[in-house]
């Protein structure tokens, strides 16, 4: 980077104080803060966030180098928190994607598994895949994706908070379409688009007084549990 195109050195400087007195501003918010979901708090945080972003900006500007911070951007952070202050019961909202990278291996799983052979009828992907996860729960095929041939896409989880648990086989015929991320406690998001090694990333995303991680929202849920 030539020199022409490096941010003074006084704006470096000056970002770094801006991240200083917005430290100072979210303390005094959470030390002075009114309930868990204080709006002076949500504001600070924010303030804060988007302080510390310009200065990491900045840096690696002028001098090729980052904070050990990782900022969240507005459009990843969770809506206010609109649910229950002490829930009675949670729902864990999972979405996880995959492509088939090895056919043959997904069929040679399958085979291992069930009375299936590739001269039989309907002897495809699609009994393959019936037969992989009638056989073994989402979260063993998602640590050994590889075996069965497949490669991770995107995933995220959602863990919501309600008051009112459903009624046994409530929401099976439809049991994503009340995901409400207003009631979202926390979140964890992977996606290929926030690094060039999906395997290694979780978005974070914050709400103050919790703890979770997020990133773009999803129109629609894979697998769902309720507890």
């Amino acid at each position: 980077m030539s020199d022409a195109e490096q941010p003074p050195v006084a704006e470096v400087r000056a970002a770094a104080e801006a991240v200083k007195a917005a430290l100072d501003r979210h303390l005094a918010a959470v030390e002075n803060r009114s309930g868990e979901d204080d709006p002076a708090v949500y504001q600070a945080f924010n303030e804060l966030a988007t302080a510390a972003e310009n200065y990491d900006e900045l840096l690696y500007e002028r001098y090729d180098e980052v904070t050990p911070f990782e900022i969240p951007g507005a459009e990843d952070s969770l809506p206010p928190y609109t649910g229950p202050e002490d829930p009675s019961a949670l729902s864990v909202l999972i979405r996880r994607d995959y492509t088939v990278a090895r056919p043959d291996l997904l069929l040679g799983q399958a085979e291992r598994v069930a009375d299936l052979h590739p001269e039989s009828p309907g002897a495809g992907l699609h009994a393959a895949l019936g037969v992989l996860f009638g056989e073994y729960e989402p979260d063993e095929i998602a640590s050994r994706h590889r075996e069965f041939g497949l490669e991770e896409g995107d995933s995220t989880l959602w863990v919501a908070a309600t008051d009112d648990p459903p009624e046994p086989g409530e929401w099976l015929d439809a049991p994503f379409e009340g995901a409400d991320p207003q009631s979202v406690i926390c979140r964890f998001d992977v996606s290929a688009v926030f690094d060039d090694d999906p395997e290694d990333d979780v978005r974070p995303a914050h709400r103050p007084g919790l703890r979770g991680h997020g990133g773009e929202a999803e129109d629609e849920i894979d697998e769902d549990d309720e507890l």
